[in-house]
């Protein structure tokens, strides 16, 4: 049976409905086209993208922007930039299909990609309350250095970010993907939900990282741990991909990883 590009954006937002003024529509292709196979990706990078055409596969399912904004916002930030237009002609000229589908999955119960974060960890089994931008774990007694290389190991991360004490014993533990690291969704988790350590992937260095530092200034059990932005919310996506292979079983789904973008020199 022929699936089509719009049965597989009915499914995925078959659980949250229509978003008002959300990211989440087809950046390219028809909705009526027949479906060939499907790769799901943080991003749509060039990568993917020949990837993906080399593979026979039509449709990328991408969770972050294709064109280098939140609003892929083209028509006034790149006009004849020329790594977009070229970008956008290959796009074109091998009939790929692109689909954004970012709000709906953080609104998926639980999110989507912290679910995804949580299970790579292992740590589904420690949850102790999902809350709209954040999942709080509490684990046994680990130090925060252990933490550390928990996640790396786990992730595949080969630096993380720290501020805090590496030794200092923790439990509670906050987790927000993406870039949900500023101090307005960040900050508050530390006192109401009693945490010793926030994990998060990005956020404002002038905001959380700040207060962690005069919270330990003062003598405050506080740590925190920075992923980065693909590296927290790259496994919600491969979760997706999961998904989608059990949503439509027999047909062509891949997870396609993305290296991460930065190199430490």
């Amino acid at each position: 049976m022929a699936i089509t590009i719009q049965d597989v954006i009915d499914a995925l937002t078959a659980p949250v409905g229509a978003i008002k003024n959300s990211v989440d529509r087809l950046i390219a292709g028809n909705p009526t086209t027949v479906v060939t196979g499907i790769a799901v990706a943080f991003m749509a990078t060039r990568q993917v993208l020949e990837k993906a055409h080399r593979s026979g596969i039509n449709l990328i399912i991408t969770h972050e922007g294709t064109f280098y904004s939140h609003f892929d916002s083209t028509e006034t930030l790149l006009a004849n930039e020329p790594v977009y237009v070229a970008k956008k002609q290959f796009i074109d000229r091998s009939g790929l299909a692109i689909y954004r589908f970012h709000d709906g999955l953080h609104r998926y119960q639980p999110d989507g990609i912290i679910e995804g974060l949580i299970l790579e960890l292992g740590w589904h089994a420690f949850v102790t309350e999902h809350l709209p931008h954040a999942t709080i774990v509490t684990l046994p007694p680990y130090t925060v250095g252990e933490i550390a290389e928990h996640v790396k190991n786990k992730l595949g991360i080969g630096v993380l970010r720290s501020s805090g004490n590496s030794s200092m014993n923790c439990e509670r533990i906050g987790i927000l993907a993406g870039y949900r690291g500023g101090g307005e969704l960040a900050i508050p988790l530390f006192e109401r939900h009693n945490l010793d350590l926030v994990l998060y992937g990005e956020g404002p260095e002038w905001e959380t990282p700040e207060y962690v530092r005069d919270a330990i200034h003062m003598s405050r059990r506080k740590a925190l741990l920075v992923l980065g932005h693909l590296e927290s919310e790259q496994p919600g996506m491969k979760l997706l991909a999961e998904r989608l292979g059990v949503l439509f079983p027999g047909f062509l789904v891949e997870f396609y990883p993305v290296e991460p973008v930065f190199h430490y020199i």
